[in-house]
Formats: C-alpha cells, structure tokens, sequence
C-alpha cells in the first residue's frame, strides 16, 4: 500500500479533487457531488493537517479509516481530527451521492476557546464503524448549521466574522456530542451486545492465567478485542453505565477479590498475585479505595 497523501492546506485539497480555489483559506465546505477523483486514481488515501467532518449520503464504496472500513449505503456523519489516515475510493456508477466535507485548518481557531475545547469532543478518535446515525430531524439541524457556515464566510469578512464561525462551529460540535448521547441510548441491542461482549471478555481474561502473569487487561488491549476504539468504548460505559473504562476494570477486579476473600482460605498476598499485582500493599489500597474496608476487615465478615 502506497504512502498516503499528506495535504497541507485546504486550498491543496480543492485543487487535488478538482474543485475551485476556497473562498476562505481556513475554512470549506464542499458538496460531495463536486468532487473529482484525481486522474489514475483509484484510491484517495491522504493524511489532513486540518480537520474533515462529513454528512455522507447514498454512497456504495467503502470508506476506511485506520483498520476500519465501513459501506456508506447510509447517511451518517464522521469526524477526522488533523493527521489522522483516511482513504477511500471515489463514487460508483450507481451512487446517488448527496452530503458535503466541511474542512476546517486548527488556524481558525487560534486565540480562541475553541481551540482547546475541540480537543475534548471524543468522538474525533472514533473509528468509521463508530460513525453518528442521524435522524431526519437532526440531519436537518445539522445542514442548517452547515448553511450559515457557508453564508457567513461566503459574505466579505469582517471584525466579527471569526467569531461568528466559531460560534456556529462550535454549535455542530456541541449538536454532534448531543446526538452521539442519544445514539449510546437508542442504538440500545447493538450497544450492549458490545457489553456482553466485554463482559464475557473479561470473564474470561479473570479465569485464564494471564491476570497473573499480565496484570490487569489495558484499555487498549479491551478496545482492541471489541474492535472498537477506546474513546467510543468511553464513551458508551460511561452512558450506559456511569463508569469509565478503568473503573469498570476495577469493578471486575473488585468483584474477583471479593470472591476470593470469602471462598477460599488463600492469604491476600496470594490473593493479591493471581490478581495480578506485584505488591500486596497495592492491591489492598486499592480495594480499600473501592470499598472502604481492607481486604482483611472484608473477610472477616464471612468469618
């Protein structure tokens, strides 16, 4: 697979898909139906300095992000924060192609909160197969912002007009995060079929030797056995069930312990072992921490 193509400026990608110069350097919007594949090009697999947030509609091709790929017969929206990998090939002889890209250069945001904030809107680092499923009603929120984005940089620029962009960008963000939470809830058989999943993953991994060799599972190595990336997987324990990831690992490890403590006579530095801690004193602070009483004071109970 070829290195892929490293844009730098919003105005190199309106030249590279055969679009007009941008109206504003820092800031587009464009209508899928108006891209052009590059001649001889097959693929587009490029890397952005900027970032790529799209509403795509009745397009057969795949679109891969990293790993993942996903058939956008769909419309759904996605979010590419700047040096990520996209690729994808251009629209088929059937597609009805309808959406738009809106490109943004993190130069827009200088000197504003939003230039911080844009960071924290996790669903950047989601994966394509972790894409927002918009319904009617929020697809025509969305577009309207979308419209006085462009009516607002397509006007002569003034004092104002940065502020007025950020307003209305930081608008879709807030709106995409809204409808992300709806989609943790609504998307409910798809979504705990991922708990199930990571519950019986984690069942497992505490009945298997590698929590004594290994110590606890990572976030990553959780994630990456889901085939989901961490922050969506966050992001739904955190809807779903109030917790973090690390949180739900210790809850797992709590419950391990707690089995251990009043089943078996096994001391709670052996305990604490085939929990997968190196130093007794660490496993029983953190079992302090979650339960308010140490390992010793627990099994007493039982006593």
């Amino acid at each position: 697979m070829s290195a892929p193509l490293k844009i730098k400026t919003i105005a190199d990608a309106h030249r590279i898909l055969g679009l007009p110069k941008p109206e504003h350097p820092l800031i587009s919007v464009v209508n899928y139906a108006a891209l052009q594949m590059p001649e001889g090009m097959v693929e587009l697999s490029a890397m952005f300095d900027f970032y790529y947030i799209s509403l795509k509609r009745g397009f057969s091709n795949k679109l891969f992000y990293g790993q993942q790929t996903y058939d956008f017969d769909e419309g759904m929206m996605y979010f590419v924060a700047p040096n990520q990998i996209l690729r994808g090939s251009g629209p088929g002889p059937d597609d009805d192609l309808a959406g738009w890209v809106l490109l943004v250069h993190p130069d827009l945001l200088w000197g504003t909160a939003l230039a911080k904030k844009i960071k924290q809107y996790e669903f950047f680092d989601y994966a394509v197969n972790e894409a927002l499923f918009l319904s009617d009603k929020e697809e025509a929120i969305i577009n309207g912002i979308i419209d006085n984005l462009k009516t607002e940089y397509h006007n002569n620029m003034d004092r104002f007009s940065q502020d007025i962009l950020i307003s209305h960008l930081e608008t879709l963000l807030n709106y995409a995060e809204r409808f992300y939470q709806r989609q943790f809830l609504t998307r409910r058989k798809s979504n705990h079929q991922v708990l199930d999943r990571l519950e019986q993953l984690m069942n497992a991994y505490f009945t298997d030797e590698a929590l004594c060799s290994q110590g606890l599972p990572s976030v990553q190595y959780l994630s990456d056995q889901l085939h989901i990336s961490q922050s969506y997987l966050r992001g739904l324990l955190k809807t779903l069930t109030g917790q973090s990831t690390q949180q739900y690992i210790h809850e797992k490890l709590i419950d391990k312990a707690k089995e251990k403590l009043s089943t078996t006579s096994l001391s709670v530095a052996e305990i604490a072992y085939e929990l997968g801690f190196e130093h007794p004193q660490s496993f029983s602070k953190l079992f302090k921490s979650k339960t308010n009483q140490s390992p010793l004071a627990f099994r007493a109970g039982f006593s």
